[in-house]
């Protein structure tokens, strides 16, 4: 059986990954995929929990190589109990989120560089790499904006606090932001970079264009 296909959305947060993924899970199902959905942190009941004790605002006595750490603990237990049998299984998998964030928020935002993260990846995640990574990047500060206004609104209606990260410092976001465009240079075969203040609309073109070519350069090769 050929393999499953393993695409992840990156960006900061309020640059509009939930959105996109909801319409490219519909576009795949439509076409016959039915794509395995997951976040990270969380996706798995042990990710979960990661995922409350990593986004809690309570949490800021973090040392950043711990939050680093946690984060390849989520990424590692997803990988073992979704992603690579989702793959083996031939499906679709579609990640909001994966390896680049780390290095982009942890190597990049904590300065803690990149290397450091790539050599965990290949350790702990087996190297496992996604064939399509598509990172959203509209402006600075309205995504900054969006993030800082939709996670105080979450709190207020549902009463999660997942805002750690929202209280940094824009000098911190700034270095995200840096990091992602350094990752797309860097990787440009796997790397779809999606940039400007665009509509919905045309961020979902511009998904499904390359995610189209992606699905059939794979399948030539298989």
């Amino acid at each position: 059986m050929p393999r499953g296909i393993f695409i992840t959305l990156e960006g900061l947060d309020g640059s509009g990954k939930t959105t996109q993924i909801k319409r490219l899970a519909a576009w795949l199902t439509r076409r016959g995929h039915q794509p395995f959905l997951l976040r990270q942190p969380g996706g798995t009941a042990i990710g979960d929990r990661i995922r409350e004790l990593l986004l809690d605002s309570r949490s800021r006595s973090l040392d950043p190589m711990t939050e680093m750490a946690l984060m390849f603990a989520d990424r590692a237990q997803a990988i073992a109990e979704i992603i690579q049998p989702a793959l083996d299984a031939g499906k679709v998998v579609v990640c909001d989120r994966f390896t680049d964030s780390t290095e982009a928020y942890q190597g990049g935002g904590r300065k803690l560089g990149s290397q450091v993260v790539l050599d965990l990846h290949r350790l702990i995640c087996r190297d496992v790499q996604p064939d399509l990574t598509l990172l959203l990047l509209p402006g600075f500060a309205v995504s900054l904006a969006r993030a800082r206004r939709r996670n105080l609104r979450d709190t207020s209606e549902t009463g999660r606090d997942e805002n750690r990260f929202e209280t940094e410092k824009d000098g911190f976001f700034r270095r995200v932001w840096e990091k992602y465009h350094e990752i797309a240079g860097r990787e440009p075969n796997r790397v779809v970079l999606i940039e400007g203040d665009l509509s919905i609309d045309e961020v979902h073109e511009q998904i499904i264009e390359s995610v189209s070519e992606r699905i059939v350069s794979l399948a030539q090769k298989s």
